[in-house]
C-alpha cells in the first residue's frame, strides 16, 4: 500500500472515527427521550452561525425547519462545515454532521457511505420528515465534497 493511499485510509477512518463516537454516545442511552435530549442540548451548545451566513445558497432543502449548512474551503483541500437550524432538534443534528465531516478531504466526504449513517439509529430517534431532513443534510455535504472546482 502507497503512502497515498495509506494516508486515505486513515483519512476515511476519521470520518468514520467520529461517527463511530456520536453512535456510541447515542447509543449508549437506553431511553429515546434521553437521546432526544441529548440532541437538543448539543444543538443549544454548538455555536450559532453570524447573519450573513444565513443564506438562501446555504439553506438545506427538505428540511422541516430552516438549517443552514456553510462549507469551508481551505487550501489544503479539506473541507470545514458551520451549520445551524432554527429548531434545535436540526440543530443537533446538523451540527452533529458538520463536526463528523469538517476537516475532510473532498474525496473522503464524497465517497462516505450513507449505509454508515444506520448506526445512529435515526430511526427510533427521528419522525419520517426530520430523517429526510437528515439525508438531506448528507446529500448537501457530499454535494460539497464532489464539487470540481
Amino acid at each position: 500500500m502507497g503512502m497515498a493511499q495509506a494516508m486515505e485510509q486513515t483519512q476515511q477512518t476519521s470520518i468514520q472515527k467520529r461517527l463511530e463516537k456520536y453512535i456510541k454516545i447515542l447509543n449508549g442511552m437506553d431511553d429515546p427521550m434521553d437521546r432526544y435530549t441529548w440532541l437538543m442540548e448539543f444543538g443549544k451548545k454548538s455555536v450559532t452561525i453570524p447573519e450573513q451566513h444565513r443564506l438562501k445558497e446555504f439553506e438545506v432543502p427538505g428540511c422541516q425547519s430552516q438549517t443552514w449548512l456553510v462549507p469551508h474551503f481551505t487550501y489544503d483541500d479539506r473541507i470545514y462545515f458551520t451549520a445551524d437550524s432554527a429548531a434545535l432538534i436540526s440543530k443537533g443534528m446538523v451540527c452533529m454532521l458538520a463536526d463528523v465531516f469538517s476537516n475532510s478531504t473532498r474525496s473522503d466526504i464524497a465517497s462516505f457511505e450513507e449505509k454508515s449513517l444506520e448506526g445512529l439509529n435515526l430511526n427510533n430517534l427521528l419522525t419520517p420528515g426530520r430523517r429526510n431532513g437528515v439525508y438531506s443534510m448528507l446529500k448537501v455535504i457530499q454535494g460539497y465534497g464532489s464539487r470540481k472546482d
